[in-house]
């Protein structure tokens, strides 16, 4: 059983749901990038998503956009995220998916991604733009289950398509709460809880809701009809805000936590 499926029981025994937070790894610094992880894990996070920078991430709005920009010009690189990858599972139990575009990893090469992914104790692997279809040569070479693989639905995504892609999705499904960008506003709780019995209708994973969720009382409502929710862009927002002053920034990044987490257990 991997850390992500234990910590989905842990969760489910206590009555809570999950607050998976995501952050773009090396912004602004890899220094200062790897303690926001640290601080965030400990802060509360049930499950980190350490997004790997990309010169054109195109399921991302202006915020993300920016803070890839911001880790690229700073020198982060696939290696160095999972440096920082290894270095908080020597210091944290938090389960870590690693989120990236397929083009960092095509260039790293399949193989050298997979023993990267086992040497640093990644748990898991969520990659925007590469369907059920392309992902077999990715995939082949894991063995196990070792290594969970998050798969992305769409609010628009048919049934016999929900169907194909929960197939070998595991550790949880990703729902993205509404058309368009991450970042962008409005949610539709009626639409997304709509989609999460037709997922359900074929898969018995958690269901975590992410896109455009960023107030407690978005994290309230979103955590009654699914098993978690996905915060990024509001994270990275405050890290944006916040670039001059370190203990302002991590201070600021507890509290939101704090509110979160508060939300989902009223």
């Amino acid at each position: 059983m991997g850390c992500i499926t234990e910590k989905f029981i842990e969760l489910k025994h206590n009555r809570e749901k999950a607050l998976v937070g995501f952050v773009v790894c090396g912004d602004p610094d890899i220094g200062i990038s790897r303690e926001i992880c640290l601080h965030l894990c400990k802060a509360g996070v049930d499950v980190l998503e350490l997004g790997v920078p990309f010169s054109d991430p195109t399921a991302d709005g202006p915020v993300i956009q920016r803070a890839s920009q911001r880790a690229l010009k700073s020198g982060t690189t696939l290696n160095s995220v999972f440096d920082v990858a290894s270095q908080l599972k020597k210091e944290v139990n938090t389960p870590i998916v690693l989120f990236s575009y397929y083009n960092p990893i095509f260039k790293l090469g399949v193989s050298n991604f997979y023993r990267r992914l086992i040497d640093t104790g990644i748990d898991g692997v969520l990659v925007v733009d590469l369907p059920p279809e392309e992902s077999q040569e990715l995939t082949d070479c894991w063995q196990n289950g070792e290594i969970d693989f998050i798969r992305l639905i769409a609010p628009t995504t048919p049934e016999s398509r929900i169907e194909k892609i929960t197939s070998d999705a595991s550790g949880f499904i990703y729902l993205i709460s509404k058309t368009g960008v991450t970042g962008s506003e409005g949610l539709d709780y009626g639409e997304i809880s709509g989609m999460i019995r037709k997922i359900r209708k074929f898969s018995d994973l958690p269901v975590c809701v992410g896109f455009g969720i960023s107030t407690p009382e978005q994290v309230k409502n979103i955590s009654a009809i699914s098993d978690g929710v996905v915060i990024g862009s509001a994270f990275v927002k405050t890290i944006e805000l916040n670039l001059e002053n370190r203990n302002v920034l991590l201070e600021k990044l507890l509290l939101q936590v704090k509110s979160y987490k508060d939300a989902q257990n009223l």
